[in-house]
């Protein structure tokens, strides 16, 4: 078979490559390079040929992978397709709170049920209270119960379906729930008005109203069902709301990116194909597609979003930017370092996802109650059946019947199921918003009970990044010239303050050279040759061990230690020329965060493996009492464990290697965004942000769920506690029953909205 000339990208194709199809929904799809795609409507050997249309892919189509749903109340119960949860009958949901932005399939078919109940409930309802409150008599009886009838009978059967359908799947699963209660209560009536209608001679004396006649149930039955599709349909809506964190994180990444290939042409491609090293144009206005660094141009990028930092980020050469972020108005080439599920905007989404389905300490409570609630609304049921039959008086049974019925709908537990999982799900969606991430709904609670904050020094009360912060010539020797020597001997040191002394010469382009026999004494100092003369830089202790006399400086060495700074000194041929002071500068959020953190009543510990003088010095910029200083790994961890020991809820903020152990011990461990893997990964809770800002807004956060939960279960359980007797004593009939029901799972969802809707925290 002859070779071709693609009519789109122009590159030759191979007739070889025809293994390289796949058929996906009917759709054969064709890679003729890595970074076209093409699809076909015929056989591919056609297209090869030639004689067969070739169409452009005009979005991306690539075979998505499957989508698994859960249930929020039952986290555990996985399904691959939408339905029914088979222990409480919920709806489940898909992972991560979206599969897509099209209709929800749950909501779609419970609203075209309200709907269609509600076309023929209107009129059964208009008939039944106009024969009762304005005594109609347009029909003989037998004709106006047999329209009842007729009228009932698909909003029953076919509208409440789902409810029947899910209370038997209850039944066989020994797990009854709200659907058990809402079909006993519904198919009670129906089945017992139809008796009433076509067997009334089945029924003893009780059953019979003043009138001598059985009294039919139909509007009721199909009330209930209409009021309780239309809370289905509400709390469809209003759970849908929930989930609006993921799906606005979801939403910031682009469909497409634009590559730019070897030769220079510049290609829209589906965002599946592109792969790490590719370069990518990110025009002005645009989002970002992938994560990587930037390899050309300048611009400001805007990751509020993603990080809840609101000031844009000036983004130049050799910067990093993420996926979902909005590049300014400046042009980027950026390489791809990470695509697809591996981006940062990825992880973030399966993070929240993930929380999201996560079981907080207190839902055992509930689910504790839960076991037990159902069997015994059912006693309570049959409890009010039989007390009014004894002493109900006219028409006892019928009276007994109705009132058992209120109970079973009034009763139905879906509020206390959805107190706890609906406030986890904001709370976590509202932190993801703020640059917050919760691995899980525990820490969320815990963090709550937190009365002690450890908080690490370098990385996360200060920049993390050390920087000269003097220079001092002397001698008659120029600054310039001691950050140029200093920086010279220290060009092929690794150590962080090494760095700090190359960027400093670098900012002010000095001319940095080469030291010859360069030696390095860690922990001390070094020494080289520059230009023929020996040279030293260490410390002060370093310098007197090579007898060279300081004492002139000790004072001002002094001082420099005590607000923070570290002292390398300079020396020429054993005669002192130079110093600079290098420091880890506080961030200049750090002292109001404290000062909010301890306004909520936390005591702050800080543990540092610098030097005593600087921590010390640090502690006493931003107020912490309480600061530990050259402590190892292992030392923080016993640190965590004694004031665990002492009976204190400890929660810890690190970002480093050596935070790892700390992290993991602590009952809550806090990683910052800019951190090491290793510390995230030991963490429950990750602030994007490296600002302790944020670490106030999380604590904010976690109060403010928690506090919804509370009101939610006292709304729950306060809904039920008084619901029950009123409809026990027959002060409720169960087309009330039935409103009040839905009214009371949607005050739960409402409640839990609120989060969403406060103020930024």
């Amino acid at each position: 078979m002859p070779s071709h000339i693609d009519p789109v990208c122009g590159m030759t194709v191979d007739p070889a490559t025809a293994a390289a199809f796949t058929v996906h929904d009917g759709v054969t799809y064709y890679f003729c390079n890595p970074h076209c795609l093409h699809k076909f409507q015929a056989d591919p050997k056609r297209y090869l040929s030639g004689s067969a249309p070739l169409e452009m892919m005009p979005s991306p189509s690539a075979p998505q992978p499957g989508v698994e749903y859960y249930c929020p109340m039952d986290p555990d119960v996985v399904s691959d397709r939408p339905g029914p949860c088979p222990k409480c009958g919920m709806a489940l949901e898909p992972r991560g709170g979206m599969a897509h932005e099209g209709p929800d399939p749950e909501l779609a078919e419970m609203t075209r049920r309200f709907w269609i109940g509600l076309l023929f409930g209107v009129p059964l309802f208009l008939l039944v209270m106009g024969e009762m409150f304005f005594e109609w008599d347009l029909l003989p009886r037998w004709a106006s119960l047999r329209i009842q009838f007729f009228l009932a009978t698909p909003v029953v059967l076919y509208s409440g379906a789902p409810f029947f359908a899910r209370a038997w799947t209850s039944i066989r699963n020994f797990s009854p729930n709200m659907f058990t209660l809402i079909a006993l209560g519904v198919g009670a009536a129906y089945l017992y008005s139809v008796a009433a209608v076509y067997f009334p001679g089945l029924f003893p004396a009780g059953f019979h109203a003043h009138h001598g006649m059985i009294e039919p149930y139909f509007e009721s039955a199909a009330t209930i069902v209409i009021l309780v599709l239309l809370g289905q349909v509400l709390e469809g809506k209003a759970r849908r709301a929930t989930s609006s964190a993921i799906r606005q994180l979801a939403g910031l990444a682009p469909k497409t990116a634009r590559i730019v290939l070897p030769d220079g042409r510049e290609n829209d491609l589906p965002l599946e194909l592109i792969q790490v090293g590719d370069i990518v144009r990110i025009r002005p206005g645009e989002k970002i597609p992938v994560d990587g660094a930037v390899t050309q141009g300048a611009s400001a990028v805007d990751e509020a979003l993603l990080s809840g930092e609101p000031t844009p980020v000036v983004k130049e050469s050799g910067g990093r930017v993420i996926a979902g972020s909005l590049n300014g108005t400046g042009s980027l080439l950026v390489r791809t370092e990470r695509v697809g599920n591996e981006t940062f905007l990825a992880q973030m989404i399966s993070l929240v996802a993930e929380a999201q389905r996560s079981r907080a300490p207190i839902q055992r409570l509930v689910d504790q109650v839960s076991r037990i609630f159902v069997p015994g609304v059912l006693t309570v049921s049959v409890m009010t059946f039989v007390a009014w039959s004894l002493w109900g008086g006219d028409a006892a049974l019928a009276k007994g019947f109705v009132n058992a019925v209120a109970v079973l709908i009034i009763a139905c537990p879906c509020a206390l199921g959805l107190a706890t999982p609906l406030a986890i799900t904001v709370g976590i969606g509202r932190g993801a918003k703020e640059g917050i991430l919760v691995k899980n709904a525990e820490a969320l609670e815990k963090f709550c009970e937190a009365d002690t904050l450890v908080l690490d020094k370098t990385g996360t009360l200060t920049e993390g990044t050390p920087s000269v912060q003097l220079v001092e010539g002397m001698g008659g020797v120029a600054q310039d010239d001691v950050l140029r020597l200093a920086a010279s001997l220290e060009r092929g040191s690794e150590h962080p303050l090494a760095a700090a002394l190359v960027k400093a010469a670098a900012d002010k382009h000095l001319p940095v050279g080469d030291a010859h026999d360069f030696q390095a004494i860690p922990g001390q100092g070094v020494r080289g040759l520059i230009d023929g003369s020996t040279y030293l830089l260490g410390s002060p202790r370093f310098l007197r061990e090579h007898g060279i006399d300081i004492t002139a400086r000790e004072q001002q060495i002094e001082k420099l230690r005590q607000q923070g700074q570290t002292v390398l000194l300079l020396a020429k041929e054993g005669e002192l020329i130079g110093l600079v002071g290098v420091a880890d500068p506080m961030r200049p959020t750090t002292a109001d965060a404290v000062r909010q953190l301890q306004a909520e009543g936390l005591r702050l510990v800080m543990l540092t493996g610098d030097s005593r003088a600087a921590a010390e010095a640090v502690a006493r910029q931003i107020g912490i009492d309480d600061a530990r200083a050259e402590m190892l790994p292992a030392e923080k961890l016993a640190a965590i464990r004694q004031l665990q020991a002492e009976g204190r809820v400890v929660a810890m903020a690190g970002d480093g290697v050596n935070d790892a152990p700390a992290l993991a011990q602590a009952h809550v461990g806090i990683a910052l965004g800019a951190g090491a893997d290793v510390a995230l990964a030991s963490a429950a809770i990750t602030l994007v942000r490296s600002d302790l800002r944020v670490l106030a807004r999380a604590r904010a956060l976690s109060r403010g769920t928690v506090r919804t939960i509370r009101q939610n279960l006292v709304l729950a359980f306060l809904y039920n506690a008084l619901s029950i007797p009123f409809a026990a004593i027959g002060l409720v009939n169960p087309m009330w029953a039935s409103a009040a029901m839905s009214l009371s799972s949607l005050s739960v969802v409402g409640n839990s909205l609120r989060l969403s809707a406060q103020k930024p925290l």
